[in-house]
């Protein structure tokens, strides 16, 4: 039953039930369960050039998702698309199509300068800065991991000495208008990064009931008077293990 609102965004809809649901373009389904979403095309281009991973499936469309195995285990790696609609809404497909145990690994702006490159964000929640969240979870200002899971990943960040912080990002649809007033509001209320997909992939999983797990390196710094690259796209060696790290983790939670 919908619930009416002034403001569209806001009428959320709890039929499971859409016109089109997922299971509508799902294919054959994966022979395995578990799945790797990153953002780092490079390190793809690299693990297929060494044979660490290979082809798996195409799923076609005008914008096609390649889908690749790792050699030596059964879980799949495919590159994330960015955005809550288009990220999110392939979550969605690849649980159609089997896949239950999700670990996703980025970047994205830091909004605390103190944040250095490649300090590693463990995801606790998300808030709500974005429109696609709101079609799968009722309204509310954050959105919230699996606690479990995320146990399970500081846990094993813990056992294994890893540097980690732990907290919330601010999920947004807007890169352009990150504001100086809403940087400073969103730190406040305790976000440490900025991304775009969070929220939605969060949602996704809530809903369908998935475990879902995600990582974050600290990228440019939005914290200051001028905005900050950093050189944040070009720290191969960061991006390159926070993907074997994401490949450990995805079969513990």
């Amino acid at each position: 039953m919908i619930t009416e609102n002034k403001y569209p965004i806001l009428e959320f809809d709890d039929n499971k039930t859409a016109k089109l649901n997922p299971t509508n373009f799902a294919e054959t389904p994966f022979e395995t369960n578990k799945m790797v979403i990153t953002f780092f095309p490079e390190v793809m281009d690299k693990l297929a050039a060494e044979g660490k991973i290979t082809p798996e499936r195409t799923i076609g469309g005008e914008n096609p998702v390649y889908v690749y195995r790792f050699a030596d285990t059964d879980i799949l790696i495919t590159l994330g698309q960015v955005g809550c609609p288009a990220c999110a809404g392939n979550l969605d497909l690849f649980n159609a199509m089997g896949i239950t145990q999700v670990m996703f690994c980025g970047g994205g702006g830091v909004l605390d300068k103190n944040i250095e490159v490649g300090q590693i964000l463990v995801v606790d929640g998300a808030i709500r800065d974005e429109g696609f969240s709101y079609h799968y979870i009722e309204p509310s200002r954050y959105i919230y991991t699996n606690p479990e899971v995320t146990e399970k990943i500081v846990r094993y960040m813990e056992e294994n000495t890893i540097s980690y912080l732990r907290g919330i990002t601010w999920t947004t649809d807007a890169i352009f208008r990150e504001t100086v007033d809403r940087i400073a509001g969103r730190k406040e209320e305790g976000a440490k990064i900025v991304e775009m997909e969070q929220a939605g992939c969060i949602a996704v999983a809530q809903f369908r009931d998935f475990a879902y797990g995600a990582l974050i390196y600290g990228g440019d710094d939005v914290s200051q008077e001028e905005w900050s690259d950093r050189s944040w796209r070009s720290r191969e060696g960061i991006r390159y293990d926070l993907v074997m790290l994401c490949k450990k983790l995805v079969e513990i939670i």
